[in-house]
């Protein structure tokens, strides 16, 4: 069990989202909290509205020759950083066929590599102050193969097989504890935001994400998890967790209804592009 009161959290895309649901359970405890993302104006309004004492500290999570000193801007601030949430991230909305190669690298140096430098820069730092507790807000995303989220699969996945090797090399011998999320639908503006196959932003939202869990609940659970030294937590419900749990249970069943499902998905992706350019 950890005790989450008195800890310093840092919590990357923090201005909106899980992100900001999670700084707002979090402030309900006793607490420190740098919030972190690239809309400073709204981070800023976040952290005046938390009871809290918080550090704003805006920056692109892939401008890698930065992160080091806002690493040491960080753990300055309070001189250790407990909990480190990895959140920050976008989604994807395109199919692989109609999608630019640069895409890829774009959205994995986004949702994979640079959650890795991140954690990478200061594992010496939580070894030294004796533990401390990573989280990383994946997706089902990064257990089943969406259509639609090429891109976004590979980086989730890899985000998940990042975070549980590192697991096995710090849990016991640094006292570090490694938590994978992975949310289903949540209501928040990721599809929106999510990335096409021409690099813009996508604008609309998914009927399924309105209709998802609220970010504050999404947010206590994740927050359970830490207080429970959790490995992974699905946060997923009817057949996205169905899915997520028929991954590895029944894979036979779960590539059949994943090809059936993907098909329609194409098939209604060239539909609305069509009428979208007509």
């Amino acid at each position: 069990m950890t005790d989450l009161n008195k800890k310093v959290f840092w919590i990357t895309g923090a201005s909106s989202g899980i992100g900001k649901a999670l700084a707002t359970e979090a402030a309900k405890k006793p607490c420190s909290i740098i919030l972190s993302g690239r809309r400073e104006e709204a981070l800023k309004e976040l952290a005046d509205a938390l009871p809290v004492d918080c550090l704003v500290l805006p920056f692109e999570v892939t401008d890698y020759d930065q992160l080091a000193d806002i690493v040491e801007r960080a753990w300055a601030w309070r001189g250790q950083v407990d909990i480190l949430v990895n959140n920050a991230g976008i989604s994807q909305r395109c199919i692989a066929i109609d999608t630019k190669p640069e895409i890829y690298t774009e959205l994995i140096n986004i949702d994979l590599i640079a959650p890795i430098w991140l954690t990478q820069l200061q594992l010496r730092r939580m070894a030294d102050a004796g533990g401390g507790h990573i989280v990383a807000i994946s997706s089902v995303a990064g257990r089943i193969g969406a259509p639609l989220r090429t891109a976004y699969c590979a980086a989730k996945h890899g985000l998940i097989g990042y975070m549980d090797a590192l697991r096995s090399e710090v849990d016991k011998p640094h006292n570090i504890r490694v938590t994978n999320v992975l949310p289903g639908s949540v209501a928040t503006d990721v599809a929106r935001n999510a990335i096409t196959g021409e690099g813009g932003r996508r604008g609309l939202s998914d009927e399924v994400i309105d209709a998802g869990d609220d970010p504050l609940d999404c947010a206590k659970a994740i927050l359970v998890a830490i207080q429970d030294d959790l490995p992974e937590l699905i946060f997923a419900k009817e057949m996205e967790l169905g899915l997520a749990q028929m991954r590895h249970a029944d894979p036979d069943t779960f590539f059949e209804a994943v090809a059936d499902f993907g098909a329609q998905t194409v098939s209604q992706y060239w539909a609305e592009k069509s009428a979208s350019e007509g």
